[in-house]
């Protein structure tokens, strides 16, 4: 196959090439004067559009009988003062967007808290102002300030989606709380959902006797949008009232995306009357420089207290006001926070996600064939084949590989995501790895309403084997109506070493509603399928999965939103027709109106061994067929108590003998706002016939928030099958908008060494960067 990856980022940045002129601001945070509302008497419309018609002014938002809104953008005369007090003329001439509907508990029924939006811009900045009132300000849930926590989902909040090229199926999404925590994200075709994107904006928050307040500034140069100065573009807006586990929107959702109606970008309301920049340079440099003092008593030869220093560069460059292209030199990941570990008792390799930002923007555009869904009853996807996995690039053996130089152009041309990326990456001696060049191209084009197919190729230069790899797959996802998604795709891998049965092909069915749900998957993975740059859970076999939901609402009942009865079946099979995994699955569960949830259910497992199994140290299962099953309870406590999380017990058969498991996941303690212990414990006692072992896992992670741009977090995590005492403790601070500061601290100790608890490695790094935009 031809190494087209190259040729891809130069043909992109040949076809987008354009004009730049003009120049943005940083994100203001005071004005002079307070800012009032341009005089507007009508409203440029570009093209036909999905809703009713635009708003007359003054008015900002009009509705039609289905439900759908057309909201009305407010040019201002001056920046707003980003302060969160709402004292501005603006609040006084606009009239707000107000009358959200809830999805839960009530669908279609009027929010029972007051919500008013105004929709602001001006020459540089787009803004999203909340005024939100609240009758029970006291009983608020306010436990996380931390830029991008999973926690924030679990406060109050206020969050909006932006559909900046009118696609309807792909935005960018914001959420803020009262006390300042704000995550983002990208959604990709409704479905995947990349929350480690961070581009640069801010949020002001306030207090009033009735409620809170937020104000959102977005610069422009953040976004990417259509060409063109008249603009139209998708937007909804949720409010989530976290102590009474409410959920309402601008424009009406179904019941069955609850929390998640922000993906729902068909379903969103247009917004018009936008006017957008001139286009800019849209020029970004950001420097970095980093010094480490490392110790590692492992290896060969040892290192102790070996200082370093080093520097390097990202840049990006706008190449059209939709696609961009990154660059990287000499990119150092050591700021990025440690993984958190897992007990893995399965022959197969676990899944970690990417955390590294040069990988992070657009990351959506890269997946392929509905193996990133984000939510639905997908269960049965984490077999399907990911055929770019970027944590591939740079590391080796469980090493470090050196990043070299790199570039990727991603973003959009009409109807079509382009993602195109070639990286080197260097020497490292330790585990034998040579200079490497990996390359990515990805092309996908919308048809229908929802729907999309493309084609992508993968390439590294030496692979496990010594020799090229190169991969190609071409996939389509079909969406219908609200809840209803088909998923396929057919790929093939070349590797010099090996030699036939190296396909791969799926066909998924997925309706997902709030009553019913319904899973059928077909997926074949051949002995020989091997992407390189790619991730394969398992391969020989062909995989048969099933699953049904019934979910039913009971009606006035003031503790149960509903009760959700599953089922599903898995069947696999080698590429001779012997069976190797054979499951059956029966769950029931109760979703409470506070939040928590209660699950109790049964897996028949009969599994396949085609060879031995080191399942611990000194336990070893022979070749052979295993039948054996799993009872498991587990109870979710809502995270407006003071202690949340999920505590879950398992216990049954478990291949030739008994297996225990005590799990507790996504544990948290709130002592305060700024301080949060989270806790995490997993407990698996097996006694077989081969052996009796016990694997741990406890961690706690404790994080104290300074402020939304500073925290410090410190990760423990004792692992006992590998005997380790792990340490991360890192300092984040976003000293201005898009440049950090990073100290971190990593240790792991051995705790059989006899000196307990014997060092193993250490390494204290400082790293700054710096962000310049022109």
């Amino acid at each position: 196959m031809p190494r087209i990856c190259s040729a891809g980022l130069l043909l992109a940045v040949a076809l987008g090439a354009a004009n730049a002129s003009g120049q943005t601001q940083a994100v203001p945070t005071s004005a002079a004067n307070s800012a009032a509302a341009a005089p507007v008497t009508t409203v440029e419309v570009p093209f036909t559009y999905v809703g009713p018609p635009p708003p007359v002014p003054p008015a900002t938002v009009s509705r039609d009988g289905t439900g759908r809104a057309t909201v009305r953008a407010v040019r201002l005369t001056m920046p707003l003062r980003l302060d969160g007090k709402l004292d501005e003329a603006v609040y006084e001439m606009v009239p707000p967007v107000s009358d959200f509907v809830q999805t839960e508990p009530v669908m279609g029924v009027a929010a029972t808290q007051k919500t008013e939006v105004w929709v602001l811009y001006d020459d540089e900045n787009f803004y999203i102002v909340g005024r939100c009132w609240e009758s029970n300000p006291e009983r608020m849930v306010l436990n996380e300030m931390r830029r991008d926590a999973g926690a924030i989902g679990q406060n109050e909040r206020l969050g909006f989606v932006l559909d900046t090229f009118y696609d309807r199926r792909n935005g960018i999404s914001f959420n803020v709380t009262p006390i300042g925590g704000r995550n983002d994200g990208q959604i990709t075709d409704e479905r995947q959902y990349n929350g480690d994107w961070n581009p640069i904006w801010d949020v002001a928050t306030g207090r009033f006797d009735g409620g809170w307040t937020a104000e959102i500034v977005i610069p422009f140069k953040s976004l990417r949008y259509r060409a063109g100065h008249a603009q139209i573009w998708g937007i909804n807006i949720t409010r989530h009232n976290r102590w009474k586990n409410e959920a309402s929107y601008l424009t009406p959702m179904p019941k069955a995306l609850a929390s998640r109606g922000l993906f729902q970008v068909s379903l969103a309301a247009t917004l018009v009357g936008l006017e957008a920049p001139p286009q800019s340079k849209n020029l970004e440099f950001k420097p970095y420089a980093i010094t480490d003092l490392t110790s590692d008593l492992v290896s060969t030869p040892r290192v102790s207290n070996d200082l370093n220093a080093k520097g390097g560069l990202d840049m990006k460059y706008g190449i059209t006001q939709s696609l961009a292209a990154d660059f990287t030199y000499k990119t150092d990941f050591a700021q990025v926070e440690a993984d958190e570990q897992q007990i893995n008792l399965t022959r197969f390799n676990l899944f970690f996600p990417e955390k590294r930002e040069f990988f992070l923007e657009n990351h959506g555009t890269f997946g392929f064939g509905g193996a990133a869904a984000a939510f639905g009853d997908a269960s049965g996807a984490g077999d399907t084949p990911v055929m770019f996995y970027s944590r591939r690039i740079g590391s080796n053996a469980g090493r470090q590989i050196p990043l070299d130089v790199g570039g990727r152009v991603t973003g959009r041309s009409g109807r079509f995501s382009v993602g195109a990326m070639t990286l080197r990456t260097g020497e490292e001696s330790a585990s034998g790895t040579p200079h490497t060049t990996f390359s990515v191209f990805r092309l996908k084009r919308d048809i229908m309403r929802r729907s999309s197919i493309g084609v992508i190729y993968t390439d590294r230069s030496t692979g496990q084997y010594g020799v090229a790899n190169r991969a190609v797959g071409a996939d389509g996802t079909f969406s219908f109506f609200n809840n209803l998604s088909i998923s396929t795709y057919w790929a093939r891998t070349a590797t010099d070493a090996l030699e036939g049965d190296d396909q791969s092909y799926r066909a998924n069915f997925d309706y997902a509603g709030d009553r019913y749900g319904v899973q059928m998957e077909r997926l074949s993975v051949g002995a020989h399928f091997n992407p390189e740059i790619g991730f394969v859970r398992r391969v020989d076999m062909r995989k048969n999965y099933g699953l049904f939901r019934f979910s039913p609402r009971p009606h006035n009942n003031k503790r149960v939103r509903r009760y959700v009865y599953t089922g599903s079946f898995n069947h696999l099979e080698n590429g001779t027709g012997r069976l190797d995994l054979r499951e059956g699955t029966g769950e029931f569960a109760i979703e409470f109106q506070n939040g928590d949830r209660f699950t109790t259910g049964y897996k028949n497992t009969y599994e396949y061994l085609p060879q031995p199994f080191r399942i611990a140290t000194g336990v070893t299962l022979a070749t052979g067929g295993y039948t054996y099953g799993t009872a498991s309870t587990s109870y979710t406590m809502g995270q407006q108590r003071p202690f949340s999380g999920t505590v879950l017990v398992e216990q049954g058969p478990f291949y030739t003998g008994q297996k225990t498991a005590v799990t507790l996941t996504r544990g948290r303690t709130n002592i305060r706002p700024q301080l949060s212990i989270e806790p995490g414990l997993s407990i698996n006692h097996v006694e077989l016939d081969e052996g009796t072992f016990t694997a741990k896992l406890i961690t706690s992670r404790v994080t104290y928030t300074a402020s939304p741009r500073m925290f410090v977090s410190a990760l423990l995590q004792y692992i006992s099958s590998s005997h380790t005492l792990a340490a991360n403790v890192r300092l984040r601070w976003e000293y201005h908008p898009g440049s950090e500061l990073f100290v971190v601290f990593n240790e792991q100790r051995d705790t059989l060494a006899r000196s307990f608890p014997d060092l193993a490695n250490r390494a204290l790094v400082v790293k700054v960067n710096r962000l310049f935009r022109f």
